[in-house]
């Protein structure tokens, strides 16, 4: 009866999660991010520029729809956020949950806005929560039997969990907090430890290799977001965003997890896993990584927290769990459109109180609008090729400045009849053509990141033939999008690659 209990609330929480990521993707278009994503799935490669090469792989799967759905790219998104729940609700169970501890931590993770963007977007997020989760799960399991074969299947999930996400390495190393425990430590190296380092190298080689073959990119991005972003936050901006992130009520979960996990005496077995989290975490803040490189590690405080609550409070107070439960719902139905579209557009504005302010509604999250964007956009872009005279659109190309326009342009220009668009921008770089001459006309566009200036260190003739305005920018940058005919180029294919090989993230 328990465990058809626990099955029962798994399904109910899948149902649900995945009712709201299906409503989320009719009232929404693409976050940027991920037009970068579905073009690598067109470039499946060992590697890329941003991240490891998962999100292409699983791109080159739904690419094989030939659609421009939102649905369609989120497929594989809606799958993992599903096996998180799964996963989230065994793990629990693994260390000492029931049924009710089982409801709660599925409750905090439906009802927290991070957790509804983070698994719905096409983006390696959600993978590497799901990576990280069943990690833990096998530690856990690891750590109960001292069974080898849970070694494997960890060294399995934390190698595809590297080639999904390089935060992964916090996990890996808090993992280190198994060898400072005598029980753990002394059956690791009993078990031909070895043998799983041997094999997790062989499952990331490939895409080390890649990325030493180019000069490991990914250390370049690592730096220049250091230089415009990390250098800049503060642990309590971070643990403020984190707060906010994770729904305000789920704090007195992961406070009291995080409490029990380190003091209970009840499960000798908690010492090991308590460690690896804390390790982690540790790790996390020293390097001020962002509030969302946290998630996965909160989760886990999430599940210790609702064990915390079964045991140690609803096995005095069952009565607790009604207003606690009450107090989650409603918290969440106020919070989860900030996490997923399941408003429509102009709902959302009413109802989360936006006021216009210089004729226009500051939307933080774009995927909100970004359909009426695009369409905008390539209506824009649409206007201008057709006005080109019949030589000029030979060999014409569109350039996107940023490479979430040349995506986008890539994803829908067969519905206008557009070129291809190309970008020297992340990923889009390894795309570009290596050698030859530039077509006679390129047109070029951007957002407020780039001016005329920009196009004119290319070319001889830049003009700017239309603007676009975007009534829900939240920054300055993005207000308007505007379209240049780019003419009399000064370089070459080759040279503007050597001219961008230092400037991929700029």
């Amino acid at each position: 009866m328990p465990k058809r209990k626990i099955t029962i609330i798994i399904v109910f929480f899948c149902i649900v999660k995945l009712t709201l990521h299906l409503i989320a993707d009719s009232n929404s278009g693409f976050q940027g991010d991920e037009l970068l994503h579905i073009e690598t799935g067109n470039y499946p490669s060992f590697g890329y520029m941003e991240f490891p090469p998962v999100i292409g792989w699983l791109a080159f799967i739904q690419n094989q729809f030939h659609s421009q759905s939102v649905f369609v790219h989120h497929i594989f998104s809606h799958i993992a956020s599903l096996l998180i729940l799964i996963f989230i609700a065994l793990t629990t169970v693994e260390l000492g949950g029931k049924s009710k501890a089982v409801f709660i931590v599925l409750l905090c993770i439906l009802t927290a806005p991070a957790f509804g963007r983070g698994h719905q977007l096409f983006q390696p997020v959600a993978f590497t929560h799901l990576f990280w989760l069943l990690s833990f799960y096998q530690s856990v399991r690891f750590i109960k039997t001292l069974d080898k074969k849970y070694l494997l299947y960890l060294t399995i999930c934390v190698g595809f969990g590297f080639l999904t996400k390089y935060d992964i390495l916090f996990f890996i190393a808090g993992l280190s907090g198994l060898l400072l425990i005598k029980r753990t430590r002394t059956s690791i190296l009993q078990k031909d430890i070895w043998k799983n380092i041997f094999l997790f190298i062989l499952i990331i080689a490939p895409n080390v290799l890649w990325q030493y073959k180019h000069g490991f990119p990914v250390l370049d991005m690592f730096s220049r977001l250091y230089e415009t972003q990390l250098n800049e936050l503060t642990i309590l901006g971070v643990l403020e965003s984190i707060i906010i992130s994770l729904n305000l009520v789920t704090l007195i979960f992961w406070v009291g997890g995080l409490i029990y996990m380190v003091t209970t005496k009840d499960n000798f077995s908690y010492r090991p896993i308590a460690l690896t989290i804390l390790i982690s975490i540790a790790l996390l803040a020293l390097n001020k990584s962002k509030a969302y490189y946290f998630y996965p590690a909160m989760i886990t405080l999430m599940m210790f927290g609702s064990i915390w609550f079964e045991q140690k409070i609803l096995s005095k107070r069952q009565w607790i769990l009604y207003p606690a439960t009450t107090l989650l719902v409603l918290s969440g139905m106020v919070l989860i459109p900030f996490g997923l579209a399941v408003l429509p557009l102009d709902t959302f504005i009413k109802f989360a109180g936006i006021e216009k302010k210089d004729n226009r509604y500051e939307i933080e999250y774009k995927e909100y609008y970004s359909k009426s964007k695009w369409e905008k956009t390539m209506d824009g872009l649409q206007t201008v090729y057709d006005s080109l005279p019949p030589n000029d659109k030979k060999d014409c190309i569109i350039w996107g400045k940023h490479y979430s326009q040349a995506g986008g342009v890539n994803l829908f220009r067969e519905n206008y009849n557009l070129p291809e668009a190309i970008s020297y921008h992340g990923s889009f770089y390894l795309w570009t053509p290596e050698r030859g001459e530039l077509p006679k006309t390129i047109i070029a566009f951007s957002n407020g990141e780039a001016g005329i200036d920009f196009f004119q260190s290319f070319f001889n003739s830049v003009v700017a033939v239309k603007r676009i305005y975007n009534p829900y920018a939240d920054d300055e940058k993005d207000l308007w999008q505007t379209i240049y005919i780019c003419k009399k180029p000064k370089l070459n294919f080759e040279q503007l690659r050597s001219e961008f090989k230092t400037r991929i993230f700029e």
